[in-house]
């Protein structure tokens, strides 16, 4: 009963306010196609949301669906940043280095993987682990480059270490 009544109460949220959040999705990203995707996955989370733990009605429909979408637009352009900077190295390499589709398409979800693990890190500690694991840099060489202490360095590492152990299957 619960599922039916979430999926009723979805579906006229969905009736209602659609068209507007495809709109305000379109205003941030300009692409009419994105913005229909990201809104359907929009009213796709809220549906799963409540049938998983139904709440009380929703009294700010509007407020509600641009947090929810909110959060799908960063993602969504988050990893579009990532692609972009994927294909940018790629055009960098040189023919022989350029790895097969195959290759290029497994690397490309490793990174959207590894994005999403330190998608819960403060900023300091996502790129002290960047620049530890992608560039190689020493501790000492990472807290001279952020004007912090090598143990500040030490706890924003362990701190990144722990969000990949917690968040990995």
């Amino acid at each position: 009963m619960a599922g039916e009544q979430a999926r009723s109460e979805c579906g006229a949220l969905y009736a209602e306010h659609n068209r507007w959040l495809v709109g305000w999705l379109r205003q941030r990203i300009g692409c009419l196609h994105d913005a229909s995707d990201l809104a359907q996955d929009t009213f796709l989370r809220v549906l799963t949301a409540r049938e998983r733990a139904p709440r009380d009605s929703i009294q700010e429909p509007r407020a509600f669906l641009r947090t929810v979408a909110g959060r799908l637009l960063s993602n969504h352009l988050r990893r579009r940043a990532l692609e972009q900077a994927w294909l940018q190295t790629l055009a960098s390499l040189p023919e022989p280095q350029v790895p097969s589709p195959e290759v290029q398409a497994v690397m490309l979800q490793t990174l959207h993987e590894i994005d999403a693990l330190l998608d819960g890190l403060p900023a300091r500690a996502r790129r002290v682990f960047l620049l530890a694991q992608l560039e190689g840099l020493t501790y000492a060489q990472i807290a001279t480059k952020l004007g912090v202490s090598v143990r500040t360095i030490k706890r924003d590492m362990a701190e990144a270490y722990e969000q990949c152990i917690l968040l990995t299957p």
